[in-house]
């Protein structure tokens, strides 16, 4: 058994690791930093890409794995090859895997490790019961159906693994809830040096650069999806930029980017693309007043973190993880799922309110609690109790 200081290999198998993929990447990319800064730990990722590859930088080494595209989901792709992951496997030989993904990669890992004796753990990344079906209580009896099936191969797979991740109390009680055992409670964290309110300095630069008004303004930034709830803030924006005069501003992309900007309410929008910089990501969360969560399915909601690290408030749906971050800083404000002139109240309330106090609420709270240094190092401790 590792011993609580002992050096460990950790693989991470996922999926989410595309060009545009948002907080899995960064999640990942920030452990590889961390590992980087505290040898001898290594880090191991083995992901889908469109030809097969291998990159490595010190202690880090990432295997990129042909596969085809996912045509549903874009950018990612399939991740197939049981034997090439085995190869990775006894080359590298982890000490643990991490599985960061909930189709399909949990049972090539299973078969890829065959007959070896290696601790796997599952980080439930994706809300997979209410992805299928958002609202299971009301919708119909086939959705119903869909949410219990969801749950049921939700359990199979926490079966295959020593441990699952939550990264919220609201994931971590429905993990419970619904018979998954051995459900670990981990925190993720965000880059305070990048995200931060040092940047809002520049927030007319910025704004002009990107064709954005001056005035107050609020912002979303992540994947266009319909789970995104991304609808619902069209349909309530109107009220909002009438009394407040704010400006609405939507960046990313996704499978429902061409589905939103034809729904009612897009034309008032500003439509900026996904954004690979991080600093240049750092820069536009700073310029903004206002940060929307409108997504009920986020296991977290590290987009709104780095919000509040930036010390922009955030408004989030009431559902999924993002309002516990809201509600713990006390830098924001909830709404009803699925209730358009509930947002569009609370969006005027804190538009009108006193945004800077509440700003310095959401700093002060990333600060204290979501340094990557302390989130690391508390999941090397789980990882270390979970390894051989």
């Amino acid at each position: 058994m590792n011993g609580p200081d002992a050096p460990l290999c950790i693989l991470d198998v996922t999926k989410y690791y595309g060009d545009t993929t948002g907080g899995v990447r960064t999640y990942l990319d920030q452990k590889s930093a961390w590992i980087s800064r505290h040898p001898p730990h290594r880090h191991v990722l083995a992901v889908p890409a469109e030809r097969s590859a291998v990159h490595e930088s010190g202690a880090v080494r990432r295997h990129e794995l042909a596969g085809p595209r996912i045509p549903t989901q874009p950018p990612y792709r399939f991740l197939l090859s049981a034997a090439a992951l085995r190869r990775i496997v006894l080359r590298e030989a982890p000490d643990l895997i991490e599985i960061g993904s909930p189709f399909l990669v949990p049972w090539v890992v299973r078969e890829a490790i065959r007959g070896l004796d290696l601790p796997l753990t599952w980080f439930y990344h994706g809300n997979v019961p209410r992805l299928i079906s958002r609202r299971p209580d009301g919708e119909g009896r086939v959705r119903g159906v869909r949410h219990r099936a969801g749950w049921t191969y939700v359990r199979a797979v926490s079966r295959l693994v020593r441990a699952t991740f939550a990264a919220s109390d609201f994931v971590a009680a429905e993990l419970e809830r619904e018979g998954v055992a051995n459900v670990r409670r981990v925190r993720l964290g965000v880059d305070l040096d990048r995200f931060t309110p040092a940047r809002r300095g520049s927030r007319e630069a910025v704004r002009a650069a990107r064709g954005l008004p001056r005035g107050a303004l609020a912002i979303f930034a992540g994947r266009l999806a319909r789970e995104k709830h991304l609808d619902v803030v069209l349909r309530g924006w109107e009220p909002v930029e009438r009394e407040t005069g704010a400006a609405l501003a939507i960046v990313g992309d996704g499978p429902s980017r061409e589905w939103l900007r034809r729904r009612p309410g897009a034309e008032r929008v500003h439509w900026l693309p996904f954004e690979r910089d991080r600093d240049a990501l750092a820069d536009l969360l700073a310029a903004a007043d206002l940060y929307i969560a409108p997504g009920p399915s986020e296991t977290f909601g590290l987009a709104a973190l780095e919000a509040l690290a930036s010390g922009t408030p955030v408004l989030s749906v009431a559902s999924g993880g993002v309002p516990e971050l809201v509600t713990r800083s006390g830098a924001g404000a909830v709404y009803p799922v699925g209730d358009a002139p509930a947002l569009a109240a609370a969006a005027v309330r804190l538009l009108q309110g006193d945004l800077a106090a509440l700003g310095r609420l959401a700093r002060a709270y990333a600060e204290r609690e979501h340094d990557w240094d302390g989130v690391f190092a508390d999941l090397f401790a789980i990882y270390h109790s979970l390894a051989r």
